[in-house]
């Protein structure tokens, strides 16, 4: 396949959907000034022509190619200049996490007897303490698992009944709450919850909202997660056969009440909306005290968060229960291969972890951006302000996401379990479906990130002649549809992977 034949297959709609628009000048390259073999003066001409389609005209993009094995920059186009990365900000976290915690950290949640035991009875309160696990949730009977063993567990220590409550502690780490600059009607998804030391189901839920029998009448809503502490105010009715279902919802920030609004037609398949709990630490002891009553456990008080407890039982409380979470290695796939926001918010808060040291938001990028200068960021090139990316207020540089990259690349402690976890061209994650039947598929492995008016891809991928490559292609500011975004992202890794000297 020729340079130019292998651009054809995702560029092609760009062209023919530009083809009366007025001819768009190229974005102005950083290449360097001595003459370039024409094996990569070629690529470079591509690359150009690419970003070069009419319709990008109005977008702004932030692109470098080098090589893993030489240093060499193949190609590149503002690659010093700030942009939103989305969740491309995902890469510098896990590489502050992995270098910070290692592979092996693992989150640990205890449970402790606030009281004497007579009887078989606890008389005293159940605390939970969390450390920012995020990872314990309900797909798969995962938590009644775990639930299940804990309540085995305290019967081992004689305890049949709790005559007080489930605290759930969650003074270890900063108190729940959205990142900073979040968009507020965001915060009703599964993808914006708040993030704290005790999570439970990733802090989020399924409503479904099924059409009710005649056209006019009221939907019927149900929860996959019946301790939610959320209240639904539903005003969802019945449309008639054949129309369009609307569904939309809200839920102010610090409010557990719900809102759901619009219609489903009548017959119509039910509706499942992904939604948010408002306090996670509440969400988690309701799950606890639940979970405990279905395996045996008769807990007579309520469950509380521990922010509306006065008297402090934890300090003259007996520990029972150390539950750890799976490695920092495997819990990164999750994160990476779909994107999920609360593991790398979690993460971020965990990088500044240390004795006497609150685990927050601020303190993990002030660690992170102090070791990623000693990786060769300069200060000024990361501006980072959640884990995610969910947030405008992040700003990184395509020259700091792939000095980090190369990094993580030649350290051989960090490098295995970071490949491992991102997705790959045309087979898993968010590049499952994305440069099928390409010499990139199978080979380019990297994080997406999208929201709108903002793409990424930033990752690795082999040339032709196997030499790795490490790259970064943000887009920001575009008016043209998203699909024409990525379809020129994808035209540009597989152009490297078919690259050859």
């Amino acid at each position: 396949m020729s340079s130019r034949n292998s651009l054809g297959w995702a560029v092609a709609a760009l062209v023919a959907t530009a083809a009366c628009a007025h001819p768009a000048s190229p974005a102005s390259p950083a290449h360097p000034a001595h003459s370039a073999p024409p094996a990569l003066d070629a690529l470079r001409r591509d690359i150009d022509t690419t970003l070069a389609q009419p319709l990008l005209a109005r977008g702004y993009w932030g692109v470098l190619v080098k090589s893993l094995k030489t240093d060499e920059t193949l190609y590149a186009v503002n690659a010093n200049k700030l942009m939103m990365p989305a969740s491309n900000m995902k890469i510098v976290t896990l590489a502050a996490a992995a270098e910070k915690l290692g592979w092996d950290f693992r989150y640990e949640t205890t449970v402790a007897a606030a009281g004497p035991i007579d009887g078989g009875v606890l008389q005293g309160d159940l605390i939970v303490t969390g450390s920012g696990d995020p990872s314990l949730v309900a797909e798969g009977g995962m938590a009644d698992r775990v639930f299940a063993d804990w309540a085995s567990r305290l019967k081992e220590r004689g305890i049949r009944a709790i005559n007080g409550r489930v605290i759930g502690d969650d003074n270890g780490v900063e108190e729940p709450a959205l990142g900073m600059g979040w968009m507020w009607d965001d915060a009703p998804t599964e993808d914006s919850t708040s993030v704290g030391a005790l999570q439970y189901n990733e802090n989020a839920l399924r409503v479904t909202v099924s059409p009710g029998p005649a056209a006019g009448d009221f939907a019927a809503v149900s929860l996959s997660v019946g301790t939610s502490g959320l209240t639904i105010a539903s005003a969802v009715t019945t449309g008639a056969a054949g129309t369009t279902t609307s569904i939309g919802m809200d839920r102010l920030p610090g409010s557990a009440t719900l809102t759901l609004r619009g219609s489903i037609a009548l017959g119509a398949a039910p509706s499942i909306l992904a939604v948010s709990v408002d306090n996670p630490t509440q969400f988690y002891a309701n799950a606890l005290r639940a979970g405990l009553i279905a395996n045996g456990i008769d807990v007579r008080g309520p469950a509380v968060d521990i922010d509306e407890v006065g008297d402090a039982p934890a300090t003259r409380s007996t520990p029972i229960i150390s539950y750890r979470s799976a490695p920092l290695s495997t819990l990164a796939v999750r994160l990476m291969k779909i994107s999920q926001n609360l593991y790398a918010e979690s993460f971020l808060k965990s990088v500044a972890a240390a004795p006497g040291v609150m685990p927050t938001s601020a303190a993990g990028w002030k660690a992170a951006a102090a070791m990623f200068e000693r990786w060769g960021v300069p200060a000024g090139a990361l501006i980072q302000r959640d884990g995610s990316g969910l947030t405008r207020y992040d700003f990184v540089t395509p020259e700091a996401l792939v000095t980090i990259l190369a990094h993580v690349y030649q350290d051989a402690r960090l490098r295995g379990p970071f490949e491992a976890s991102l997705p790959i061209a045309g087979r898993d994650g968010t590049l499952a479906n994305r440069m099928k039947g390409t010499p990139a598929e199978g080979n380019a492995r990297a994080k997406t990130g999208s929201m709108t008016a903002v793409r990424g891809t930033s990752g690795y991928v082999s040339s032709a002649d196997g030499e790795p490559l490490v790259f970064s292609i943000l887009a920001n500011n575009y008016d043209t549809s998203s699909s024409t975004i990525t379809a020129t992202e994808d035209a540009i890794i597989v152009r490297l992977a078919t690259f050859h000297r």
